[in-house]
């Protein structure tokens, strides 16, 4: 349906102009393509970015884990803990590396709208085709503050914007009135999903014509079946492919063939998502099949051994090939 309060009298860009600048990989229906991967953020020894890293990781995540989009500095990628100008350098290697043939979506929500502002700016200018914007965190703001936060930034810019929805990192979750304005603006085109609402998130996609994205990925089949265009995964930095599959079989009717892909994936989830922080054990998994990405930086902590003892063993169990 069309979307709500979207009128040609704004001013603004067509959405549907939006949508198709969006990256080399969007459609009208998922405007950011459909398999995406939070990209964890590759450190040297000592803890400096990476750069050289990044690429590597991003063209093995696009070329060999079938993603068609990236999301650079969210918090798999350690966004709190790295600088502006070093998520600037990321960006720029990472669009560099494989933008000619993914999405390259850039975090740039943090709880400061100027700051997200600053942020939004510089990701246009590295060559951005995104942005993902978490809801204001820490300090709660009214529903009010949420919708001002998010027009703002999404004023900022030409981008097309993904919004973040996960209350149990924010405290606040984005309600569906509040959503259901947001999908006037002309470039907020998308929502990543964590609260794991379904009848909140299928009341806005009856009403608004926003690309859902499952943001939990032991609820990504279960977010195709009401209507979500894709994931935007941590798991997908080992089984990119399996879940890209996984897709393709629920949109062409072989549901069957997505469900035992799901509970396939089981331990893979388990032992990325629910052992400790995603970040820390998406970085040990990408150890163990032979793609080191570095430390995590302060306050996370490097997995212990045990945790990736137990890894190596939910990974073998989801048909992950390991390194020898």
């Amino acid at each position: 349906m069309p979307r709500t309060g979207v009128a040609g009298s704004t001013g603004r860009p067509d959405p549907g102009t939006v949508r198709s600048m969006a990256s080399p990989t969007g459609t009208s229906d998922a405007p950011f393509g459909r398999m995406l991967t939070a990209m964890v953020t590759p450190f040297t020894a000592d803890g400096a970015l990476d750069v050289d890293g990044a690429q590597r990781l991003a063209a093995h995540l696009v070329d060999e884990q079938r993603n068609d989009g990236l999301v650079v500095s969210g918090t798999t990628g350690e966004s709190p803990t790295t600088s502006d100008a070093e998520k600037a350098m990321l960006l720029r290697a990472v669009v560099e590396a494989v933008g000619d043939r993914a999405t390259v979506i850039a975090g740039a929500g943090t709880y400061d709208t100027e700051h997200s502002v600053a942020l939004a700016r510089s990701a246009e200018r590295a060559g951005a085709h995104g942005l993902l914007l978490v809801t204001p965190y820490y300090s709660k703001p009214p529903q009010e503050g949420v919708h001002r936060h998010f027009t703002t930034v999404a004023d900022a810019t030409g981008l097309p914007v993904m919004l973040y929805d996960i209350p149990g990192r924010t405290g606040v979750p984005i309600a569906v009135e509040t959503l259901i304005r947001l999908a006037a603006h002309p470039r907020i085109v998308a929502v990543k999903d964590a609260k794991g609402d379904f009848f909140a998130s299928s009341q806005v996609m009856a009403a608004t014509d926003l690309a859902f994205y499952s943001g939990d990925d032991a609820l990504n089949l279960p977010w195709l079946s009401v209507g979500a265009c894709g994931f935007v995964s941590v798991v997908g930095h080992v089984v990119g492919g399996e879940l890209a599959s996984m897709i393709d079989l629920y949109l062409t009717g072989r549901v069957e063939g997505a469900r035992e892909t799901h509970r396939r994936l089981l331990p893979v989830i388990a032992g990325i998502m629910t052992r400790t922080q995603g970040a820390i054990m998406a970085k040990a998994a990408l150890r163990l099949v032979g793609r080191p990405v570095g430390p995590v930086r302060s306050p996370l902590v490097d997995a212990t051994r045990e945790q990736e003892n137990l890894l190596r063993v939910d990974l073998v169990a989801g048909g992950v090939k390991l390194s020898d």
